[in-house]
């Protein structure tokens, strides 16, 4: 399935969203209203297993979104019981934008003791040196996702029950995970030792649910409980509530800090703050660095929007929506020729003519990708009439790929990887470009004293070039880091 427009095309996307709920009947119908929640995750395809104690393990995988899927009655009532996993993906590793039904998660294994589902949020930055391995032992693999290689590992260990064979696994995974994962009676929770990827826990009633963002517990009216620490495994059942587990060597914690800048929704709970106040703060340092002198501040929508609330709030320049985005347009409705591919951005935004005639504009976007996009947008507000245009991103440069879970350009496509701020300012054709410092974006999320160069808070390799995990899988086919260069 194709991006679900050219706009977008130019953005990172976050790989999938998890979502697992336990001790509440018809628990597959509250898992849909989460996985739709968290469909800003993931909208090439979703899943959803469950068990009920009278018939077992049930299962649906579909393409597109959840709402074109998982409102179907027809549908939910395959999949009965109190007890329910889900997933929706994006591809990153597997079969890259060309997904086979097989991809989609959650997977599903027979062991002896049972059966199991798994739903992952990450990246297994092993994954094909492990899958040759588990290939060389004997194991057949389903699919092209670095995900079925848990279920394999859990498969060949002698550990006694299913939890016990997934912490077995886990061990032998290096790179990013948060897993959601279900036996016939339990509901299962475990984040990576560097906690790269979210997961939180809350409570609905007399059941309980795990999901990748706090936005997808308000959609059902649950109670944020907490976040499930880096390195923790909960396993929930109905007998003993909920268990923590520490089955993994303690480490500094190092969450994705692109998670506050993009990739979860503004009414989502990072760290016991809002994500919307984190934006609003990246805009506040974002004027303090680098001011411009103009007549009105208008976001990139929708992502730029609280970054620049927050600029324009510090730096006095009125605040507008310049540009209009057409909440309506879906995939492209129409034979995408050259002609067409070129107004792909108009098809999304409209500029508010009527605003920028004559004006200086600020632009506040959340990234700069490849730059098509920013070019076209450019173009969009100088035709427009705006005597300037002056951008200010509300994050460092992209400059090196993710493998942790977010689908990353080759690094040479990133334009950042191979320009400095000056060069990208002109091949944008823009009057000032300027991003905001790490250290600002750190002070933004609230490390007053910026960011430990010795040991960053965060994981920011996105900008930095500094990978907590080394990406083995990649620096065996010649990829150089920072440290390599």
């Amino acid at each position: 399935m194709p991006p679900a427009h050219p706009f977008d095309d130019d953005k990172l996307r976050e790989e999938c969203g998890v979502y697992g709920v336990i001790g509440l009947t018809n628990a597959a119908n509250f898992v849909a209203l989460g996985l739709h929640a968290l469909q800003h995750r993931g909208q090439e395809a979703g899943g959803i297993v469950s068990h009920d104690s009278r018939t077992g393990f049930h299962s649906a995988h579909r393409f597109g979104y959840v709402r074109d899927n998982f409102t179907k009655a027809s549908l939910m009532e395959t999949l009965p019981g109190m007890l329910a996993i889900g997933h929706v993906r994006y591809s990153t590793a597997g079969s890259k934008g060309q997904t086979a039904i097989r991809d989609v998660q959650p997977f599903f294994g027979e062991f002896a003791m049972g059966g199991a589902a798994i739903a992952h949020n990450g990246n297994i930055t092993n994954a094909e040196a492990l899958r040759r391995e588990l290939i060389d032992r004997g194991s057949i693999f389903q699919s092209s996702s670095d995900s079925e290689c848990i279920i394999h590992l859990m498969a060949r260990s002698l550990q006694k029950t299913i939890p016990e064979r997934m912490k077995d696994a886990l061990r032998r995974v290096e790179g990013a995970f948060s897993v959601v994962a279900m036996t016939r009676t339990k509901l299962i929770g475990v984040r990576d030792p560097l906690g790269v990827r979210p997961l939180v826990l809350g409570r609905f009633g007399d059941g309980w649910v795990l999901s990748s963002e706090t936005c997808a517990l308000d959609i059902i009216g649950a109670e944020l409980v907490r976040e499930i620490d880096p390195g923790e495994m909960v396993q929930i059942s109905p007998e003993k509530g909920v268990e923590s587990f520490r089955p993994f060597e303690q480490r500094p914690s190092r969450f994705c800090i692109f998670e506050q800048v993009y990739f979860s929704r503004p009414d989502s709970i990072l760290g016991g703050r809002s994500v919307y106040e984190t934006r609003h703060q990246i805009g506040v340092e974002l004027a303090r660095e680098a001011p411009a002198e103009a007549d009105l501040v208008c976001p990139v929508p929708d992502s730029g929007t609280p970054a620049a609330i927050g600029f324009a709030h510090e730096s006095g320049i009125p605040f507008g929506m310049g540009i209009i985005r057409n909440q309506y347009v879906g995939r492209t409705f129409i034979e995408p020729t050259e002609q067409i591919r070129n107004m792909g951005v108009r098809l999304k935004l409209n500029v508010n003519r009527a605003l920028i005639e004559g004006k200086r504009i600020v632009l506040v976007d959340d990234s700069v990708v490849r730059g098509t996009t920013s070019r076209k947008i450019k173009e969009m507000i100088l035709d427009a009439g705006a005597r300037e245009v002056h951008f200010r991103i509300a994050s460092p440069p992209t400059a090196w790929p993710c493998f942790y879970g977010v689908d990353t350009p080759e690094r040479e496509k990133l334009l950042a990887s191979r320009m400095t701020e000056d060069e990208m300012r002109d091949y944008l054709g823009v009057d000032s470009l300027r991003f905001i410092s790490l250290d600002g974006l750190y002070r933004a999320v609230g490390e007053a004293q910026g960011r430990n160069a010795a040991c960053p808070q965060y994981c920011d390799a996105c900008f930095s070039g500094d990978y907590p995990v080394a990406p083995s899988d990649m620096i065996e086919k010649g990829f150089q880091t920072k440290a390599a260069e």
